[in-house]
């Protein structure tokens, strides 16, 4: 471990031995504060443990992020996240986006009403599965995934750095995993939810569980729900409404087969693309009011998503499990959009102009993945094996028609702009992109007791990679390995290390006509983890470093093969190390609590990398059942992030760097129990109604301002 902490540098070293004292403290608190009020209920309440409790916890016990094998978290020499249905519940995270705008480590830039990017460790995050099951998501084109609703999901896993073993081609800033909710109920059970918010925000949702049949070995699951929404934009309208349902099926006492839906289909009215311009034409900072829209009274956006999914499950007595995951997925967008550019004059408004776009895509996905795993015996010690196999083929084809505007047909563009202008000349239909990416792959992972206080885990995945389409015909290989070192410390406390990888094919070529080799991402990882109180709180402390190599850079008068199109060279890329704290579960029987640090610098060759990320955050939330009242719960929490920056070119022509200050965004929420059955929530984010950028480069987008919403849950 000294060696491992000497490598990671001057500027962390020393930590662990701060972070072990910290771990130990944590741990006398936790036992005693657990023991007072167990003490307290026995002599008070009763005992409050059950069932119920262990589903209301912020952490889980096990999960098979990362390595498919069922483990608890202290046992994953990475870096892994849950945010658990129960938070996103009190937090009220109702889509991806939200989620991952709290989760520990990741940070969003919002560019515009619709889109937002998602970065952890100083690179984007483009791995998203669900089910285990990978889809890659690239910023180009949205067709809705991170505004997708939770309220399908059980919960959503995060495993921060490279993760090429679960997931094949990506990049190395962290996995999201979204994890469906299934009919695991063999009684009739659901509830009803209805709320009101902010910018005449409406959202009803229904879950409801029931069996099909008189043993309850067939069941069923159906959750849909609605919402309409205003904004804080001017004349910005929402409506989005989702139907999900699954049927679970016990084949035999061993082996279960799950059937699913899942329908969702938003419609925008007045969206914007981009921003508000971020410079006058003086060169000095635009001010405009957070509710002014960008967009056109003529523009719309209208995302819609099928899929259809199988699950098998088959368990042996002797520990082992066989699984096999199929879907098929389609998502639709069709968008009428204007991006208002330029630089208008500071006193009159004159002097932006627009382009206007057309665009409408398709994405079809068909993926399987089937593994096993389970236990083995060797030379007097018990182990775990994991060995599966995967395939996907992703279709993304798109198509525009674009409408240039100048400053005559913008007209003024401030405070008081409406939209109200006429739509551009439309040119002709062409194409973007018609491009079908297959991977097909192979992959394992043991998991090695070497001794009673020492396991490791190494693995590797093969990957063929492959697309074929206009953005040319390209076929790659590649071996992706892991290992990772665990070493337990106390019953309690763990020491890890590890190293990951993945990689990224890129379609650039060299002057002599040979594709790039992929561009790979290194994950060093060392750290700390630990659990108390049977699994229920985690705590994680990880150094990392990531390195990315063979990125493109363009040779300067250089042609493919003599002709005109550009050569590219490969170069080292960008390199981050910082480290992350985390502590999340039950403190108590009554209180919850997720808390984050996360800091981290990243450099490449021109500098600071991705200078709008920001390189260090807290993230803070609490729930809190009060004892003398136990039908009311409260809590709440803050995230804050350090300045940032973003260097652009100003009407002058020279460089301008756009700063963004340090804020933090502060929430609250209470919820009281009316009846067994009836709960009342409210939330409100933004407390104290900070005014920030979410965004900040050619275009300026504010964030979110202060907004509350109440709930009403009836279950059954």
């Amino acid at each position: 471990m000294g060696i491992l902490m000497h490598f990671y540098g001057r500027e962390i070293s020393g930590k662990p031995l701060t972070v072990s004292l910290l771990a130990l403290a944590i741990h006398g608190f936790v036992q005693q504060a657990y023991a007072e009020e167990k003490s307290q209920e026995m002599v008070v309440y009763g005992s409050t443990e059950s069932a119920a409790d262990e589903q209301q916890d912020y952490a889980v016990k096990t999960t098979r992020a990362g390595t498919k094998m069922n483990l608890a978290p202290r046992d994953i020499p990475q870096s892994v996240s849950v945010v658990t249905r129960q938070r996103m519940q009190d937090q009220n995270l109702q889509t991806v986006d939200q989620v991952l705008t709290n989760a520990t480590g990741i940070s969003s830039q919002q560019i515009d009403s619709e889109r937002s990017y998602y970065y952890s460790r100083g690179f984007e995050i483009t791995n998203f599965s669900y089910d285990d099951i990978p889809t890659s998501i690239g910023d180009a084109w949205n067709y809705g995934d991170a505004a997708e609703d939770t309220a399908i999901y059980d919960r959503i896993e995060v495993v921060r750095g490279a993760n090429g073993l679960m997931t094949g081609a990506g990049d190395p800033g962290a996995t999201v995993n979204m994890v469906r909710k299934r009919a695991d109920s063999k009684t009739a059970t659901g509830n009803i939810s209805a709320s009101y918010g902010s910018w005449n925000t409406q959202r009803y949702v229904a879950d409801v569980s029931t069996p099909l049949n008189s043993d309850g070995s067939l069941r069923g699951r159906v959750v849909t729900g609605y919402q309409d929404q205003d904004s804080w934009l001017d004349r910005y309208h929402k409506t989005k409404k989702f139907l999900y349902g699954v049927v679970d099926a016990d084949l035999t006492d061993h082996t279960t087969v799950s059937l699913g839906w899942d329908y969702q289909k938003t419609n925008t009215g007045n969206p914007t693309w981009g921003g508000l311009p971020s410079l006058y034409s003086n060169g000095t900072r635009t001010h405009y009011d957070r509710s002014t829209n960008s967009a056109a009274d003529w523009t719309r956006y209208q995302i819609e998503s099928r899929k259809v999914f199988v699950d098998l499950t088959h368990d042996w007595d002797n520990g082992w499990t066989y699984r096999f995951n199929g879907t098929h997925g389609e998502q639709t967008f069709n968008d009428t959009l204007l991006y208002v550019m330029g630089n208008p004059d500071a006193d009159t408004g004159d002097g932006a102009s627009g382009w206007g776009s057309k665009d409408k895509g398709k994405r079809t996905i068909d993926s399987f993945d089937t593994y096993a795993s389970g236990p083995f015996n060797l030379l007097g010690r018990q182990h775990q094996l994991m060995a599966g196999a995967s395939y996907s083929r992703q279709h993304n084809a798109t198509e525009s028609q674009d409408g240039p505007m100048d400053a005559s047909q913008i007209g003024i563009f401030d405070n008081n702009w409406n939209g109200s202008v006429a739509q551009p000349t439309w040119g002709d239909w062409y194409q973007n992109a018609n491009d079908i990416v297959r991977q097909k792959s192979a992959y394992t992972a043991a998991r090695l007791s070497l001794a009673d206080p020492l396991s490791l885990i190494i693995g590797a995945r093969y990957t063929q990679y492959s697309t074929d389409g206009s953005s040319g015909d390209m076929r790659k290989y590649n071996i992706t390995p892991y290992g990772g070192l665990v070493y337990d410390l106390t019953e309690s406390l763990s020491a890890y290390a590890s190293y990951t990888s993945i990689f990224s094919p890129q379609t650039k070529r060299t002057a002599s006509g040979t594709w790039l080799s992929p561009i790979t991402g290194k994950n060093y990882e060392t750290g700390l983890k630990a659990d108390w109180i049977d699994g229920r709180l985690t705590t994680n402390f990880a150094v990392f470093r990531i390195e990315q190599e063979n990125v493109a850079e363009e040779v300067s008068g250089e042609f493919v093969n003599g002709g005109s199109e550009q050569a590219y060279r490969a170069t080292s890329g960008a390199v981050s190390k910082g480290a992350e704290f985390e502590v999340n579960g039950a403190v108590t029987d009554n209180l919850q609590l997720t808390f984050s640090a996360t800091r981290y610098v990243a450099t490449d060759s021109d500098g600071r990398y991705n200078s709008f990320a920001p390189q260090t955050q807290l993230k803070l939330f609490t729930r809190y059942r009060v004892p003398v009242m136990p039908a009311l719960t409260i809590g709440g929490g803050a995230n804050w992030q350090n300045g940032v920056y973003k260097d652009v070119t100003g009407p002058d022509g020279e460089t301008q760097r756009l700063r963004q200050g340090s804020y933090p965004l502060v929430s609250l929420f209470a919820q009281y129990q009316v009846t067994k059955q009836l709960a009342v929530q409210a939330n409100v984010n933004n407390l104290f109604d900070r005014e920030y950028y979410s965004y900040l480069d050619d275009s300026a987008v504010y964030g979110e301002p202060r907004n509350v919403s109440v709930s009403m849950n009836y279950s059954f």
